[in-house]
């Protein structure tokens, strides 16, 4: 689409959305910014820029005014407006499509339920190795519209791409995808599963061969998955013909059928989930790095913000935040990490999920849990359940790490990791985590 002069329909101003509509606006286009919140904390001067707003209502009655409607992933594509628009012939698409048809370079996107921000991180860093004008956007907190119009052909974009952003996928196309893995999330959204997966699958559904799709071979529902382009498995139970995979302690890969086999590093040491450097080292195979980015990228990497973070050890007890885990799966996977016994912060808004496997998980190793926001009452039901007992409440963040404090013994861990999402009580899980950050802290200053 040429967009100079294209009457453009920007609604949602968070991050995404004010970048989209920045964009458009600099494209040539005339945009309308809508949002139902009437104090927007802009970025920029949207009157500078030719931007007008519609604020503090839905956009039902003027959705036919426009050649092009572009919707945050926060808006349902459910909604009455999405469906008048779609019904006038008028494209609907999300600030990810509109990036990606600027795009004039490869492309590697990066989905799952888990996973997907610290994937997305280490292949950024492996493949900036590789090509220095690599470039990490996406879902991880960059929108692409904010940075598309500085990428030339010889860059790279590595991309976390949420089933939100894939409901309003159209042309999308990656040169290189992931599906890191699926269990059940957002289903407040989604409905059921079967739509759940759906969404995710768009991530490849426009690819073709010479595209490549990275797929998790230990996911039941991925290992179903079938991409109308060359797969690249990952495996950490099965020593595959062909994919990455761990053998003797190493992570190996053989990424087409007569090729030797290539040990990259050992596990051992690495500072990352042997899941996710398993699909960091297909993807960045993939898109081109040499086995000795790969290795060098994978021993280098620190910890991602909010992801199994290590905050501080007071009184021989080490405190983590994991406050990205805003789902059951990710949760389950933060105490399987743990070698030691945890005292659990946990709950925030509900999602709709079944705390069941997570809670039958406690039992070996999370001595109590403290239980804070919407959810709580409903997980202490389950915890009653499955024959758990040691639970707590929390009104505040603060209330929640002092108890935690209280109960730790030296030697044990205190685990943020909430499994729900962090509406209610905090801005989003980064701010939860922030919130966690400065009471461990505090914690140091008063002892």
């Amino acid at each position: 689409m040429n967009f100079q002069n294209k009457k453009a329909l920007v609604c949602g101003l968070a991050r995404s959305g004010q970048a989209a509509a920045g964009l458009l606006s600099d494209l040539g286009a005339k945009v309308t910014a809508q949002d139902l919140r009437t104090n927007i904390d802009w970025t920029f001067d949207p009157d500078s820029r030719g931007i007008s707003t519609y604020l503090g209502k839905n956009p039902d009655a003027i959705i036919g005014e426009f050649d092009l409607v572009v919707i945050s992933p926060g808006i349902s594509i459910y909604l009455p407006f999405v469906a008048k628009a779609k019904a006038m012939g008028i494209p609907v698409w999300g600030e990810s499509e509109l990036a990606f048809r600027l795009c004039p370079c490869p492309v590697v996107a990066i989905t799952g339920t888990n996973g997907k921000t610290t994937v997305t991180t280490l292949v950024g860093e492996i493949l900036s190795r590789h090509n220095p004008k690599t470039v990490v956007a996406g879902n991880i907190g960059v929108p692409l519209t904010s940075m598309v119009q500085e990428l030339s052909a010889d860059s790279i974009v590595v991309a976390e791409i949420s089933s939100f952003q894939l409901e309003t996928a159209v042309d999308f196309r990656p040169n290189v995808s992931a599906v890191l893995n699926m269990t059940p999330d957002h289903l407040d959204r989604h409905k059921n599963m079967e739509t759940y997966i759906e969404m995710k699958s768009r991530i490849f559904a426009n690819q073709r061969h010479p595209d490549m799709a990275v797929l998790n071979y230990d996911n039941e529902i991925t290992r179903a998955m079938k991409p109308d382009c060359r797969v690249v498995w990952f495996s950490e139970k099965v020593v595959l013909p062909v994919g990455v995979y761990v053998q003797d302690g190493y992570i190996c890969a053989r990424l087409r059928e007569n090729d030797a086999e290539r040990c990259i590093t050992q596990l051992e040491g690495l500072n990352i989930m042997t899941e996710n450097a398993l699909a960091a080292t297909a993807l960045a195979l993939c898109a081109g790095a040499s086995v000795e980015d790969v290795a060098q990228g994978l021993r280098a990497f620190k910890a991602v913000p909010h992801r199994l973070e290590h905050v501080a050890s007071i009184g021989g007890v080490d405190y983590y935040n994991d406050s990205k885990a805003t789902n059951v799966g990710a949760a389950v996977k933060a105490l399987d990490s743990f070698q030691r016994p945890i005292v659990l912060i946990a709950g925030g808004s509900d999602k709709d999920a079944d705390f069941a496997p997570w809670v039958q998980s406690f039992h070996s190793k999370v001595t109590n849990v403290i239980l804070i926001g919407q959810t709580a009452n409903q997980i202490a039901d389950v915890c009653r359940a499955n024959g758990f007992a040691s639970y707590r409440h929390a009104d505040t963040m603060q209330d929640a790490v002092e108890q935690a404090a209280s109960l730790a013994q030296p030697g044990q861990a205190v685990l943020l990791s909430p499994a729900c999402a962090s509406f209610g009580m905090f801005k989003d899980f980064e701010d939860r985590g922030e919130v966690f950050r400065q009471a461990v802290l505090g914690l140091g200053r008063v002892r």
